[in-house]
């Protein structure tokens, strides 16, 4: 089949646009597991944004869960770009205008207080690049109707991408074991996903090392003051209006987040 990017880059524009849902990219506009041709959509798609004025803050990780990447064929991790206008105050209230299928999902976010520009980055690099990190609720979203996705779409779509909420007590990483962070999102005072930081590749700093190398190698190292978001330690949730959800990760604190009750 043809690949053409810019009409898979157009559809997911008009669905972010008229507020619709599109059909998923992959078997007509992109070929069934042709991660690079998504990722060339999603390049295009970043240079459009900065393009218009918005900034590049940071990455996040997606696909960190073995059983995930098991339900798609894959066996690595993939990537989206965050922007300036994806940032949402801890306890802000979310316009559900702003989403078309928002979940939500428990994370670890570092952000970095030096480069990380070499292809071979090490463990140790990592710790010493990390400033601190944060708690942080993703808020992730699809342009594909009914998050009927492939790797191929959601790589298309940005990795998913809608918003983040971080946590504001910053800890070092000297101050916690991240493998064994335990984590419980809520929902009006019950629990609806746990987790914990192995869940996260085994620890989410092997999934830093991945990002950093993958995007060094792409020629966009991440670089200091990037947020990146880890990766899920539980089970994403689908977003109730009106709902309020706290993620209380140990060691890290808590981070809270929540939606009008309908589109405005």
């Amino acid at each position: 089949m043809t690949v053409d990017i810019e009409a898979a880059n157009r559809e997911l524009a008009v669905a972010r646009q008229a507020e619709k849902p599109c059909p998923p990219l992959r078997g007509r506009l992109l070929p069934e597991g042709d991660v690079e041709a998504a990722y060339q959509v999603q390049q295009v798609y970043t240079r459009q944004r900065l393009g218009k004025g918005h900034r590049r803050v940071g990455a996040k990780i997606g696909l960190t869960s073995r059983a995930v990447q098991e339900n798609f064929g894959v066996f690595q991790p993939d990537f989206g770009v965050l922007f300036d206008d994806m940032a949402v105050g801890d306890g802000v209230e979310v316009p559900m205008s702003r989403l078309l299928q928002p979940r939500v999902e428990a994370e670890i976010a570092f952000v970095l207080g030096a480069d990380l520009r070499d292809e071979r980055v090490t463990t140790v690099d990592l710790i010493r690049a990390v400033d601190h990190v944060l708690p942080a609720i993703e808020i992730v979203d699809s342009r594909i109707a009914g998050w009927d996705i492939s790797i191929v779409d959601t790589v298309a779509d940005n990795a998913s991408s809608g918003l983040f909420v971080l946590g504001t007590a910053p800890r070092r990483l000297s101050d916690v074991d991240l493998r064994l962070c335990g984590m419980v999102l809520e929902h009006a005072g019950e629990p609806v996903s746990v987790g914990a930081g192995a869940a996260c590749l085994g620890n989410p700093l092997h999934a830093l090392v991945w990002l950093a190398g993958t995007m060094a190698r792409a020629g966009d190292p991440l670089r200091a003051g990037d947020v990146v978001l880890s990766g899920a330690l539980g089970p994403m949730v689908p977003v109730t209006p009106g709902a309020a959800y706290e993620a209380r990760i140990s060691g890290l604190g808590s981070v809270r987040t929540c939606f009008s009750k309908e589109a405005s």
